[in-house]
């Protein structure tokens, strides 16, 4: 990323839209004028409008002192809002004399920051605001100083903020935290030195969850061995202590495990507990962690488990889609467990989206064996017959696509497994007349080829239905099955009245007057 273009842009963590002071900006002599007023309005329009400038490259330094005299102390919530974004763009220290640039340029030291003498009144007002009796202000003070980089600022107001850590309320406490992990981050050894032991204190004694989360998220980060230690003396209450800090203990469980492969033993018990949280992402997680920390039967067959039962739990398509390419991942290496869970997989059908009905497929297709393929084709088949139903909503909304997935699948089942083609053919030729025909006569043929001893109940119940089809190209192939396999005297005759039967009586053309009512 390239460097700031001025020195305003250095503290900005924000923009704002170009519209938010409509008709042009103000002189800096009609903002500090407008800051002077009673009104609060007036004060907020002449303090975005100094932002919006100073953004722009404008130096405004007249600006300083005036937000500090009218607007520092002011109680209105919007315009304390304001101030702290004025606080990020207002440049904090002095511009280095032409001097001291000459000298660093010449190859000397860089020319020493100095800190305005006006950031003293505001590093005042700042710890007037940490000591606020509201917890809204303290809580929002202490979000902002999560954005302030500047040692000299956030010394003279560590106090204040380690004395947050044990106020009444929840909101300060947890903003109390993850200023203190802000603060440590920047300047640990310089400014707040104690700050992993400080923070253990704390969290062994919170009970708020969102307060606990950020203590742990700075003992992750600054003291992975502290926050091991509180999570071993707290492991049978992590599924207690909500869903963000599961998820942190999670990253930290394959941080650790990644580094040191022998710390596993210490993680695997709390990632068994997390597989049954009610929460989606943490059991999600818990289950990749799991697979990718052992290899065991056991631990895999508690992470497909988890899986599949997000599988069928969650209504979202992404989510769904996400859970079937992880189980196509771990079909690879470990099929013979996912084949135990076949048929909870294959419930994830009842979805209305093709798109996961194809891939639940696909998943499906891969796990088939000799010792569930009669399972698997029942349900296929009891699948196929309820898109008939024109009761369904399933059927209403996948309709044809669905149809011919099924009728796809089963036929790769009985090329497969020989055992179970007499068992699926003579209940899809009972769709030979549905919009899935072309799929059905496609695999009748190959059926009929491929095992001769079917041919005979095969065209028997052809010749049964030829009478039902109503789409040229599938009458053409049932005709040429009939004409191809039909060797015995029986059949032969068989076939010949039913085609005759169809075609009518002779002649076989159409007549002037049927024409001409077709056309009509």
């Amino acid at each position: 990323m390239s460097a700031a273009t001025n020195s305003n842009e250095s503290y900005c963590t924000f923009t704002l839209a170009s519209d938010v002071t409509a008709g042009g900006l103000p002189s800096e002599e009609e903002i500090a004028k407008q800051l002077e007023s009673n009104d609060p309005k007036i004060k907020r329009h002449a303090l975005k409008a100094a932002i919006m400038a100073m953004l722009g490259g404008e130096a405004m330094p007249r600006i300083l002192m005036q937000v500090i005299r009218f607007c520092i102390n002011s109680d209105d919530k919007p315009l304390k809002k304001l101030c702290m974004l004025y606080w990020e763009v207002v440049p904090k220290y002095q511009e280095p004399t032409s001097d001291e640039v000459l000298r660093a340029a010449q190859g000397g030291q860089p020319p020493p920051r100095k800190l305005l003498p006006e950031m003293i009144l505001v590093c005042n007002a700042l710890m007037n605001d940490l000591n606020h009796p509201n917890e809204y202000v303290r809580g929002s003070m202490l979000r902002f100083l999560c954005k302030v980089k500047d040692e000299e600022i956030l010394g003279p107001i560590i106090p204040s903020i380690k004395a947050c850590l044990q106020h009444r309320h929840q909101y300060v406490r947890k903003n109390a935290a993850m200023a203190v992990f802000h603060a440590h981050r920047l300047h640990g050894e310089t400014l707040i030195p104690d700050g992993p032991e400080l923070v253990e204190a704390f969290i062994n004694a919170e009970t708020d969850v969102g307060a606990r989360r950020n203590a742990f998220l700075m003992l992750y980060h600054e003291s992975e061995e502290l926050a091991i230690q509180f999570l071993a003396t707290n492991l049978d209450n992590v599924v207690k202590f909500g869903d963000g800090f599961a998820l942190l203990v999670l990253d930290l469980t394959r941080k650790a495990c990644r580094r040191d492969p022998n710390q596993k033993s210490r993680f695997v018990r709390v990632l068994f507990q997390m597989l049954g949280s009610e929460s989606a992402a943490v059991s999600y997680e818990a289950a990749w962690t799991l697979i990718s920390l052992s290899n065991s039967p056991t631990a895999v067959r508690a992470a497909a488990v988890t899986y599949t039962n997000l599988l069928n739990s969650q209504n979202d398509n992404n989510v769904m889609m996400i859970v079937l390419e992880r189980l196509e991942q771990l079909q690879k290496k470990h099929s013979k467990i996912l084949q135990e869970l076949l048929q909870d997989i294959l419930r994830a059908l009842s979805s209305p989206n093709p798109d996961i009905c194809k891939k639940v497929l696909d998943v499906a297709m891969t796990l088939v064996t000799s010792k569930n393929v009669a399972e698997v084709v029942t349900t296929l088949k009891r699948e196929v017959s309820k898109t008939t139903q024109e009761s369904s909503d399933s059927s209403e909304d996948k309709g044809k696509v669905y149809r011919n997935m099924l009728i796809s699948a089963i036929h790769g089942c009985a090329v497969r497994f020989p055992d179970v083609a007499e068992s699926v053919v003579h209940t899809l030729m009972d769709f030979l007349s549905s919009d899935g025909g072309m799929q059905v006569i496609i695999f009748v043929r190959a059926i009929v080829e491929r095992y001769p001893d079917l041919r005979p109940a095969i065209l028997s119940k052809l010749i049964n239905t030829v009478d039902e089809v109503t789409n040229n190209n599938v009458m053409c192939i049932c005709i040429w099955i009939l004409g191809e396999y039909c060797e015995t005297t029986d059949t032969v005759k068989d076939a010949f009245d039913v085609v005759t039967e169809q075609l009518g009586e002779a002649p076989f053309i159409v007549q002037a007057d049927e024409k001409k009512a077709q056309e009509q």
